[in-house]
């Protein structure tokens, strides 16, 4: 099937980080690849545009660039970036195209998009037309070392919400291959300090380290390396979650699952996603091993039920400024039938209400469920069902256990 689909490869990264040098790069040394570029700038003047490859493959000017602009392609520009593959992919003119995406998007949307066309799903009714192949992100070695202290700024909570370290955090998580540029502009000990960060975020994800954003086009181009599912599930907070011997579905689509059997609507994967968060281990946590930098990771988990204002309170006031990522399902006593999904990047911290406990399923239904899935059965608690508190924290000298017992005073009273 994909012999006769366009690979498409995007490129991502934050502001300055160098995702146009590094495109350059590709499409000065396209190896014999006819390549079509999408460029997404937020604004009306598209910035990027102008810089790609003047007076080499492709300049603004040339049918194969097309600037998609004020307006991001992980938001407002969906519809316009799928218009603009499905019209370049069936132009017969290209056999691949790339899109460097905005340095404020989040590379998981427009995934989402471009696999929309791959004609896995035939629900979505549109043409099968191209394939997603590799997610590139960039990230500055200079700046991470200069304005964010080797990746210490991630660990503030004083910046805006839609500021650097919630994008980058998101941008490292999502993606099959990380480009750390301009090493070259950092000492040694800051490299190992910023690898030390990213591989915290993302330990699956290749590292190539580079200056001028010099990379083999075969790193980019015609890789192999996209797996929505893999991809998905790669992220250090889901790595922590496989440390306890759990299956590493992705917990969203796990908790999707409910929705799954309960309405018997969806199209991913509902044959496994009830196993993984269901294995209850009452004990606190699990460490991951600490590295050289101090980066460590942990797992906090309790099956009793949060009281709703202690946990805001901790969240929203007594947040440790030492967590760079936090996510993870929890319940609260004043709704108990609700599992909600917390996550946490930055100063930004959200709450999603991602639909009922199996538990709370009406009793012939549960009893399917748990029929149908002996591991949710083995692992159903007798009081609280499925129903839990599982939190992973990523961070950097972080005080596990005041952690630990900040959460433990946020547990409900029995009465």
């Amino acid at each position: 099937m994909k012999n006769k689909l366009v690979p498409v490869s995007l490129i991502t990264g934050y502001l300055g980080a160098g995702k146009t040098t590094v495109l350059n790069h590709v499409l000065s040394n396209q190896e014999g690849y006819k390549v079509a570029v999408i460029v997404n700038d937020i604004g009306e003047v598209n910035i990027d545009a102008s810089l790609i490859a003047k007076g080499g493959t492709v300049t603004q000017k040339d049918e194969n660039l097309v600037p998609l602009s004020n307006g991001c392609i992980c938001c407002t520009l969906k519809v316009d970036l799928m218009n603009q593959i499905i019209e370049l992919a069936t132009s017969g003119k290209f056999d691949y195209i790339l899109i460097e995406a905005s340095g404020i998007c989040e590379p998981g949307p427009i995934a989402g998009t471009v696999c929309m066309l791959d004609g896995s799903d035939p629900s979505f009714n549109l043409p099968a037309v191209a394939y997603l192949d590799s997610i590139t992100t960039v990230v500055d070695a200079a700046r991470m070392a200069d304005e964010f202290g080797a990746g210490k700024a991630l660990l503030e909570h004083d910046l805006d919400e839609e500021d650097i370290e919630n994008l980058l955090i998101q941008q490292i998580e999502y993606c099959t291959t990380i480009i750390l540029n301009k090493v070259d502009d950092v000492t040694p000990a800051e490299k190992k300090a910023v690898l030390e960060v990213i591989r915290a975020l993302q330990p699956e994800a290749r590292i190539i380290e580079t200056n001028y954003g010099k990379v083999a086009v075969k790193e980019i181009l015609s890789t192999g390396y996209f797996d929505y599912e893999k991809t998905a599930s790669s992220a250090g907070w889901l790595k922590a979650m496989e440390m306890e011997g759990e299956n590493s579905e992705h917990l969203a689509e796990e908790h999707e699952a409910h929705a799954e059997e309960h309405e018997h609507h969806e199209h991913h994967d509902s044959d496994n996603h009830h196993e993984g968060h269901h294995h209850h281990h009452h004990h606190h946590h699990e460490e991951g091993e600490a590295e050289e930098y101090g980066i460590a990771t942990f797992v906090y988990q309790n099956v009793k039920p949060f009281d709703q204002l202690k946990f805001e309170n901790f969240v929203f006031a007594h947040w440790p400024k030492e967590v760079i990522r936090a996510k993870g399902l929890f319940w609260v006593k004043e709704q108990p039938n609700i599992a909600f999904i917390f996550e946490q990047s930055g100063k930004q911290k959200t709450a999603t209400d991602d639909g009922d406990w199996i538990a709370a399923f009406p009793e012939k239904e549960r009893e399917m469920i748990l029929e149908m899935n002996p591991d949710l059965k083995a692992a159903w608690h007798p009081v609280y069902g499925d129903r839990m508190n599982k939190l992973v924290f990523i961070g950097r000298g972080m005080d596990k256990q005041a952690i630990i017992q900040a959460l433990d005073a946020c547990i409900a009273n029995d009465k």
